[in-house]
C-alpha cells in the first residue's frame, strides 16, 4: 500500500491506476470505515481497478468551539487497517499541502439542503464538506466514491453537487454500521464515559419506536418529533433536531409520502452523537 501526502505524488500515482474507487475519511478508522472499504474494494477486484482513502481532518468544516484540535488523529494504525482491507493507496495531505493559498477563498455552496438539520446548528459545516470534496474529487479523479450513510445529510449534499456539476463520479452509499447494542459506529463515541455510552444506545432505539409509529398508522410528524425529542431530553440528552424527513431532499415529510428518513443529533453529555433510519411504506 503506497502513502501520498503531495498532490505531485497523488497525480503521477493516478496516472498508471486505471479504474479507480475512492474513499475519504478524517482517520481515526473504525469498522465503519473499513467497511466502506471492503465494498469499494469488492467493487474494483471486478474490474480489475485500485482504491484509494484519503485521511485529512478537513478545518473549514469545524466551526468555531468544535473539535478540530481534539479531533483523534491515529494514523498508523488507520494504515494498519487499510492495508489489511486490501487497500491500494491512501493520500494523507497537510493542511498547507491541500489549501496552499491559507485561507480557503473559493467555496462550493451547496443549496437550501445545507441549512437543514444540522446545518442549522452547524452554519457553513456542508459547505466546507462540499468544498473539500470537490477540491478531492479533482484530485483522485475516481470512478466511484464510497460514503456511509450515518451521515445522511452529507450523503444527500455530495449526490445533489456531483449530480448538477456533472461530475463524471458514481456516488455509493453503504448502510451504518452499529455496535453490537445497535449503537451507531461513530470516531466520536471514544468521547463517551462509560455511563454515556450505555445511554446512548435510546437515541437508536427512539428512532425505531418512531418508525414503529408509523408503521401503525400516525402520521401527525412534527408532534411524533416532539414527543421523542422530550423524552431523550428527559433522560439528559440535549437535542438539536429529531426529524422525519422525505429521503430524496431530506424537506419535512408529509402523509402522502412513501420514502421517509429519520433524522436525529443530540448531544450526550459533551459528544454529539447524530444517527438515522429509512423507512419505505406500502
Amino acid at each position: 500500500m503506497q502513502i501520498l501526502t503531495t498532490v505531485e505524488a497523488l497525480r503521477a500515482w493516478r496516472k498508471q491506476a486505471g479504474t479507480l474507487a475512492f474513499v475519504p475519511t478524517m482517520g481515526n478508522l473504525h469498522a465503519g470505515h473499513i467497511q466502506l472499504c471492503h465494498t469499494a474494494v469488492e467493487r474494483m477486484r471486478a474490474v480489475g481497478g485500485k482504491v484509494i482513502v484519503s485521511i485529512f481532518v478537513n478545518p473549514i468544516q469545524f466551526g468555531p468551539g468544535e473539535d478540530l484540535d481534539s479531533y483523534p488523529r491515529t494514523f498508523e494504525a488507520d494504515c494498519e487497517k487499510l492495508q489489511a482491507a486490501g487497500v491500494d493507496a491512501v493520500f494523507h495531505p497537510s493542511v498547507p499541502e491541500l489549501y496552499p493559498q491559507g485561507e480557503q477563498q473559493y467555496f462550493v455552496e451547496p443549496p437550501a439542503i445545507q441549512n437543514l438539520l444540522c446545518g442549522e446548528f452547524r452554519p457553513g459545516h456542508f459547505r466546507g464538506v462540499a468544498t473539500v470534496v470537490t477540491k478531492l474529487f479533482n484530485l483522485v479523479q475516481p470512478d466511484l466514491a464510497v460514503f456511509g450513510k450515518k451521515d445522511y445529510q452529507q450523503l444527500k449534499v455530495i449526490e445533489g453537487m456531483v449530480r448538477e456539476l456533472n461530475m463524471p463520479i458514481e456516488i455509493l452509499g453503504v448502510d451504518t454500521q452499529r455496535a453490537k447494542d445497535g449503537l451507531a459506529l461513530s470516531s466520536r463515541n471514544g468521547y463517551l464515559s462509560d455511563a454515556e455510552r450505555a445511554e446512548a444506545i435510546r437515541l437508536r432505539r427512539t428512532l425505531e419506536q418512531l418508525a414503529d409509529a408509523i408503521r401503525q398508522g400516525r402520521r401527525d410528524y412534527p408532534a411524533l418529533s416532539a414527543e421523542a425529542q422530550q423524552l431523550l431530553d428527559q433522560h439528559g440528552w440535549q437535542t438539536d433536531y429529531i426529524a422525519i424527513s422525505r429521503q430524496h431532499d431530506l424537506q419535512p415529510a408529509t402523509a402522502d409520502d412513501r420514502s421517509l428518513v429519520i433524522l436525529a443529533a443530540s448531544r450526550l453529555g459533551k459528544t454529539r452523537l447524530i444517527d438515522n433510519l429509512e423507512l419505505d411504506l406500502a
